[in-house]
This record gives C-alpha cells, structure tokens and sequence, in this order.
C-alpha cells in the first residue's frame, strides 16, 4: 500500500477531543484506549496536508470566499464518485453538517411542528428538539442482524402530519447504506405527505465493497425538488477541525430561504484553510481513500472474525458503510452501569453507549474502527478480558 494506515500517530496534548477528552468524559484519560469520537487516528493525505502547508506559508488568512474552482471540486467529486450530476449553483455553504441541520430546521420549520428520525440515530433528536420542535421516532427494525427501514410506521407518522423528516444515509451508527429501492419507497411517502426530506450524508463516500451510496436526491427531480442534502468532506479525509461541509439544494425557493438564514447568523464566509483542504481532497485524494477504504473494511472483518471466535456473547452489527461496528451486548444481560464498569474500568476501553442513539440503542455499544490494527487489536483483548 502507498499510505501506511499502521502508522501510530500520537494525538494528545493536540487539543483532540478523542484523546485529550478522555479524562473530561470518562474520567480516566491516560489508561483508556479511544474508540468513541467519530472520527479517525490516521493522517489526512499528503496532497491535503500539503496544500495547507503552502497556504500556511502565505501567511496572511483573510476573509475568503468559495471560488469557482472550489465549487467544481465538489461537482466534480459527486459526479465522480456517486454520479450525481450537482449544478453549482445548487451549492450552498455550511461550518459543518450539525450546523446546516440546526439551521434548516429553524429554517424550514415552525415552533412545535413535527419533525421525524429513525433511532437509533445520532444526534437528531436532541437537534429537532433544541429548535423547539417536535421529535417524531420512526424507529429502525433490526431483523437477522440488520436493520431495515418499518414503512408502515413511517406513513402512519407521516400522515399525522411532519413538516420534515431527517435522514440519516448512510445511517449512523448502524451502518446502513440504503439501497435504491428504500430510498424510492421513503420518498414517495414523503412526497404523498409534503414531508421535506433533509438527507445527512456525511458518511457517503465510507462505502465498502458490494455496496454503493445512493444520494436521495440524484433519484428523481421530484425528489430533488423537495430535499436538502448536506455532504462534507471531514469524515472521509479526518478533516473534521476545518469546517467545510456543502448543502446541496436544487429547488432555487428553497435555497433562497437557505442563503438569506446563513447571512442572518452570520456564518457564510468559510474558513480559509477549510476550502484549501477540501478542495485538495476532492481532487487529488481518491487514491488515498480507495486504500483507507480497504483497510478499514479489513478492520471490520477483524473485529466481527475476533468476537465470533473470542467473544460469542457480543455480536457485532456488520456494516455496509461508515468506520463504525455497532456491537450487540445484550447478551451480557448488563445495565447501563454495568456496561460503564465493564468497558471503561474493566477492559479501559472508551466506547459510545448505544442508548445515547435512542432508547433502541439500549445495550449496544458503537466502536470507532479507523485506527491502526494494534490498536484495536489490544481493545478487542481487553474486552475479551473483562468479558471472561
């Protein structure tokens, strides 16, 4: 491989939540091993580090604004990479995803209105409701080890009236790609209900092998016509700390309510070294992530071989895309606490808990698979450890 993903990086004293969080959140920084922020232990590419090194050098960091060339690597890239042919003027700036979801909200919603998720899910919930709106639980099912979408219970809350509805594509932390036909049946529904749909697509180029991203809005212009799409290019390349995401509207009404909300908060010039990296790595980081792709897949290959052999009692979720395993603990028969005690005192290994996803999160824990395989090798033996 031309990149080294076995490399270990040392993150701490570097103001990373990750690492230098542990002590604040899990009261027990320097012995836990970090495998709950989502995002990853490897160096972003050299391309990208290398564009921000030479912006840096110029040394003069003013307001800045997003250039035609920028623009065209993110046409160029969904193009490219999803084959989905975005106008450039259907592109619309945002610090990062949680801001955009926050502001359409306030944006597109009224006070009290209805807005529907699908736990468990990140944190949508907590976004809806600190708007002042109403959180509407479509929740997922999982049957024979995967999750699958309750259409049924989706029209019966959509016809009970919801302004909008939150997608998660693919899904965090359960690590759904949604395929096509999902998508269409979701969105038909939505479309019969005037449901907005605003699809989270942060994770959409985290897709592994027999798998493939569909946006929500490439599938028809009706469809295109009544959603939102927020990407980004932090999750894939680590650039998390450098606020560039996009959101994707082509409806022209909608977009001009979109830009006139981003002026009033005051958040539309972007960072400077934010669209010196994303744009490097649309253009120049495809090879990087092809091979980041194959080794995080192998990861999770690890992770699932480790506890079908070492530890029957937790089962992992497999995942078509994503860098998460979301990991089925329900059989260990603990609380909350005891979850706690097990993971982070026991086998000092610092997890998501899964009810912080939602109350179907209960029991399951999320584990954050982009670092090098020693790490998470000696994760899986200290749970192994505490388990037994």
């Amino acid at each position: 491989m031309k990149y080294d993903f076995d490399r270990m990086i040392d993150r701490r004293n570097t103001s990373s939540l990750k690492w230098d969080g542990l002590r604040r959140y899990f009261g027990n920084g320097d012995e836990l091993i970090p495998m709950w922020v989502a995002d990853m232990d490897f160096a972003s590419p050299p391309e990208v580090v290398a564009a921000l090194k030479n912006r840096v050098e110029h040394g003069v960091f003013g307001y800045s604004f997003r250039t035609d060339s920028y623009l065209d690597a993110i046409k160029d890239w969904l193009r490219r990479r999803h084959r989905w042919q975005v106008e450039r003027e259907w592109i619309s700036h945002s610090p990062d995803v949680i801001a955009a979801l926050s502001l359409i909200v306030n944006t597109f919603t009224k006070p009290g209105e209805r807005i529907v998720y699908q736990a468990p899910v990140y944190n949508f919930a907590r976004i809806i409701e600190a708007q002042g709106r109403e959180a509407v639980n479509n929740p997922l099912m999982l049957e024979n080890g995967r999750y699958t979408m309750d259409f049924d219970d989706l029209e019966a809350q959509l016809s009970k009236g919801a302004a909008m509805l939150i997608l998660c594509s693919p899904h965090n932390p359960v690590g759904r790609v949604w395929s096509r036909e999902e998508l269409v049946r979701l969105g038909e529904l939505c479309l019969k209900h005037r449901t907005l749909v605003v699809s989270d697509d942060i994770h959409c180029d985290l897709i592994y092998k027999r798998h493939s991203h569909t946006p929500f809005a490439s599938i028809s212009e009706a469809f295109a016509d009544q959603s939102i799409t927020c990407v980004a290019p932090s999750k894939t390349f680590n650039l998390l700390g450098l606020h560039a995401s996009s959101v994707i509207i082509p409806n022209r009404t909608l977009q001009a309510k979109y830009n006139q909300a981003v002026q009033a908060w005051g958040i539309e010039s972007p960072n400077t070294l934010g669209t010196a990296a994303l744009e490097s790595a649309y253009r120049h980081g495809e090879e990087w992530l092809n091979q980041l792709l194959g080794y995080v897949q192998s990861n999770i290959e690890f992770v699932i071989h480790f506890l079908n052999k070492r530890i029957p009692f937790i089962h992992a979720v497999k995942p078509d895309g994503t860098y998460f395993v979301w990991l089925d603990c329900r059989e260990l028969g603990l609380t909350r606490d005891e979850l706690d005690d097990l993971f982070i005192h026991k086998a000092k290994v610092a997890l998501n808990q899964g009810c912080h996803f939602g109350a179907e999160g209960e029991g399951f824990m999320r584990m954050t698979v982009a670092c090098p395989r020693s790490v998470l090798e000696k994760a899986l033996i200290q749970i192994e450890a505490a388990v037994k």
